[in-house]
Order: C-alpha cells, then structure tokens, then sequence
C-alpha cells in the first residue's frame, strides 16, 4: 500500500464555498462514504470531512477520485482498490484497520457496494471486528428511481443484465415475477437491444430510461417499455451513465380466466422453455407462478402427444 498520510502537524481540512473549513476526527474504521455520480455539488459536508480526517482512501479508480480530492483540497493518500487487486490488497487494509487505521472507501461514482467490489473487503472488515461506518449520499439507484415516475414502495436492484439476448431474456423471465420496479444499470451501447429484450418478456410495461443523472445532460424518458425500445432503436446509441427502470407486474389475477391464462401460455410456449413461460407470464397477469408453472407443465405435454 501506498504511504501513511504524512504528520504535518496540521489538522486536516477541506475547502468549500471559498473556505478553508477543518476536519473533525473520525473513529479507527471502514468509513463507506458516497460520493457524487455527476454534479460535485452533491457530495455531502459529512463526506468531505471523513475524506479529509482518513488516513487514506481507497478508491476503485484513483485518477477519477483525484478530481474529486482535488475540486475540495483535500490531500489525503490515495489507494487504488479494485476487482483486479482486491485479493491482494484485502489483507494489507485489514491490517491497516486493526492497527487502529481510519480509511474511508469510495467508488468511482454513488454509493460504494453498489455494483463494485467493496462488499468482500466489508464483510471481512466486520467479521474481523471493525468499526464499519456509513457515510450516506448520492446513488444512481435511487435517484433514477425517484424521477422515474414509477412506484417506489417496493423496488428490485439487478444490476447489468447478461450481454447477450438469449441469457438476457432468460434473466429478465426470471425477475418477471417480482412485485416491485425493477431497476437495472446498462451500457449506452446496448440499451436498445436490452429494451427490446424486456419488453419481449415483460409485455407492455411501464418503463423510463434515466441518462446522465444530475449532469448538465440529463434526461428521463418515461412510457411503455414498447414504445422506448421503437423510440431507441431508431436512434443513434445514447451517451453516457444509463440507468433503466421497468414498472412491476399488472395486478388483478383473480380476474384472468382460465382461458385468458392458456391463451398466454400457449403463446409463450411458442418460443420460450415451460420455465420461462411461466415466468413471463405470471410477471404479465400477476397470477402465482407456482400455478402458472404447473398449467404450463400440463399444456406443454399435451402439445406433445
């Protein structure tokens, strides 16, 4: 690991509206500090005071957290911690934190945890007895999620999806039943084919597609997941961060009759495995997918005879 943070004397700080302010001492620990996901306004004075007070942070990419070091003068020694280095680095921090070490952990934007690789090294931290501190702020998720005009009482994190279509829709058959919007990170490059793949699966949804949150670009697309995936693939790919967001499943299943529900399976069947059809399916009507499952069990082997 890099050096110790250098005894100057002087107690740490940090700048903000034009003045030099000083850092509180924080505890020995693992502090998680969010950091923004596009407008530096958004970093929190909290944040900036665990930064500058830390004995050094680790960061998922260190030139991008030197910017943001840099924009709020703060000096603190920075350590590259990444899904490439982290097995080897993981021993040389926890030993630094049981010698009593406060270092705070950061992402390149957001909450850390959140699709990086700071889970394994938290884990172990308080398996190991260590204070493992919150630092509450800006994330992708959340902010995607409030501006989606999409319901917010329940909601289900998934990541990226897998890159290629066929494993995509097999995934996205998988989340089908969920009662809750679902949330999903994707590349600029393959969101069109992604939406395409969603509403293949989910039917006509409502959907929004959030780019570029709290930058000076930002958008929100907001409509049936049908009409994004025409609107998207009939234009050039997006720039920029992505994140998507699908509504939950129609509800009302006890009013699908029993020849409305074999009507769907026997369509889903067509090009989908039982499995997957009944996902489909049960995400479309709301109906239990243990029942659906069964019925789609029952009609595929009379297809076959």
């Amino acid at each position: 690991m890099e050096q110790d943070k250098p005894d100057t004397g002087k107690l740490p700080s940090f700048a903000v509206f034009g003045l030099n302010m000083e850092a509180d001492p924080i505890r020995p620990g693992l502090h998680v500090v969010a950091t923004p996901i596009g407008n530096l306004k958004d970093i929190s004075l909290r944040a900036l005071g665990t930064l500058a007070a830390a004995d050094a942070v680790l960061a998922e990419d260190t030139r991008v957290t030197k910017v943001l070091l840099a924009h709020y003068g703060i000096s603190t020694p920075l350590v590259a911690y990444h899904e490439h280095n982290a097995a080897v680095m993981r021993p040389h921090i926890l030993a630094r934190l049981e010698a009593g070490a406060a270092l705070a952990l950061v992402s390149d934007a957001g909450t850390p945890l959140v699709s990086d690789p700071g889970f394994k090294l938290v884990a172990d931290a308080a398996a190991a007895g260590a204070n493992v501190v919150a630092v509450p702020g800006p994330s992708a998720v959340l902010a995607g999620l409030v501006v989606a005009g999409l319901p917010t009482d329940r909601f289900f994190f998934e990541g990226f999806l897998p890159p290629r279509s066929a494993a995509r829709r097999q995934r996205i058959a998988e989340l089908a039943a969920i009662p809750g919007t679902l949330v999903f990170f994707e590349s600029p490059r393959r969101v069109a084919e992604t939406l395409a793949d969603l509403h293949a699966v989910l039917g006509e949804r409502e959907g929004a597609m959030a780019r570029e949150l709290t930058k000076h670009y930002e958008t929100v697309r907001r409509g049936t997941l049908g009409t994004l995936a025409a609107q998207l693939a009939s234009e050039d790919p997006p720039k920029g961060e992505i994140v998507l967001l699908v509504g939950p499943p129609q509800q009302g299943a006890q009013a699908l009759s029993a020849e409305d529900l074999d009507a769907r399976l026997l369509k889903a069947l067509e090009s989908h495995s039982v499995k997957d059809a009944a996902a489909i399916v049960a995400g479309e009507s709301g109906q239990p997918r243990r029942q659906v499952y069964a019925r789609a069990i029952e009609l595929s082997a009379g297809k076959d005879r």
